[in-house]
């Protein structure tokens, strides 16, 4: 049974039924970086030696690497000046005197003027619950394709709360899906009152809460001067038909987190680090020259796949060649056929 993070009722008219919803999504598990106090320390007072004394020389017998030696010569030539780091706490406190406060008394506030704070206990905000805290009455029905995706925010996956409301569930997510309709509702989560889109998904019913008006920004792309160049467009349009593909999120690769990995181990082997420049595209002077060069190298990725694949063809031809006995030694299965016809068509005629 998937975690619930919401349990309540779904409402069509007078007809609902316990359901509870389930994130339709995951937090990818990413490499977390900790803030850490690193403390100055003084630098190490040089050693007095001996003038005729000569440096230790580093080891490079078995089982050191040309690399270690390299970077113990440099550790060496570095003085320290940084102390072991310590992860660092945040706790609540006092901003003035700097005493740390028991969690119990910490409460909600609302500072209507610099300083002052209107403060809530727990049972107040609780008596605020609205109906749309427990049940998601579907109000108005829509076609899917007419809501912004502009006002997308969290999916979810709704589902039956018991069997009991098995047959109301199925039936509300048939109907919808026969009508082609997406119902339009509220939900009450974390405090705030959203709007929220319900449609069928498969057998059952996906929720998405929806952004308010006033959270999504109107576009200011303003007016753009002159004519566009229609032969520009054309040759854009025959790039964007060569890499024309399917929608497949499995082969998208997080290459930040990939190079953070990378550092973090090559710092703890002791290894150097050697920043790598991103690259940056050149700027483009010449509009339709570069559209052209990029549909060159476009078609040209085609045709060698085309190639690849005839060669494929070729090959498998090969297989079909049969061996007929006489003098022309082997000859294709269709000329076989062909010759033998004309045989069975003269002795007829004998």
């Amino acid at each position: 049974m998937p975690r619930a993070s919401w349990k309540g009722f779904l409402r069509l008219s007078l007809v609902s039924c316990p359901v509870y919803l389930s994130p339709a999504t995951s937090r990818t598990k990413s490499i977390r970086l900790n803030q850490v106090w690193v403390p100055r320390t003084r630098p190490a007072e040089p050693v007095e030696t001996e003038e005729d004394e000569e440096p230790a020389p580093i080891s490079r017998g078995r089982g050191v690497s040309q690399g270690a030696a390299e970077l113990a010569a440099e550790a060496e030539e570095e003085p320290e000046y940084a102390a072991p780091a310590t992860r660092i706490a945040l706790r609540p406190h006092d901003p003035h005197t700097g005493e740390e406060i028991d969690r119990d008394e910490v409460r909600k506030g609302y500072e209507y003027e610099r300083g002052q704070f209107v403060t809530f206990t727990p049972e107040e905000l609780k008596a605020l619950d609205v109906e749309s805290s427990h049940t998601i009455d579907l109000t108005t029905f829509v076609p899917r394709a007419e809501v912004d995706p502009l006002y997308f925010n969290t999916p979810y996956y709704v589902y039956p709360d018991g069997a009991v409301a098995a047959e109301a569930y199925r039936t509300i997510s048939a109907a919808m899906a026969e009508a082609g309709m997406a119902g339009l509702g509220r939900l009450t989560l974390s405090r705030r009152e959203r709007m929220v889109l319900v449609e069928p998904r498969g057998q059952g019913l996906a929720l998405i809460t929806l952004r308010a008006a006033e959270e999504v920004r109107a576009a200011e792309f303003g007016s753009f001067e002159g004519e566009l160049d229609a032969e520009a467009v054309a040759i854009a349009g025959m790039i964007i038909q060569r890499k024309t593909g399917s929608f497949d999120p499995s082969v998208f690769r997080d290459r930040y987190q990939e190079a953070l990995k990378e550092l973090i181990e090559a710092k703890l082997k002791g290894l150097p680090v050697k920043a790598r420049p991103a690259a940056r595209p050149a700027p483009v002077f010449d509009l339709m020259a570069a559209l052209k060069q990029s549909l060159a190298q476009e078609t040209g990725g085609a045709a060698r796949g085309k190639a690849k694949r005839r060669t494929a063809a070729d090959r498998r031809q090969s297989s079909l060649l049969l061996p007929v006995s006489g003098r022309g030694g082997k000859q294709p299965a269709s000329a076989a056929a062909e010759t033998g016809t004309r045989r069975r068509s003269g002795s007829r005629g004998r």
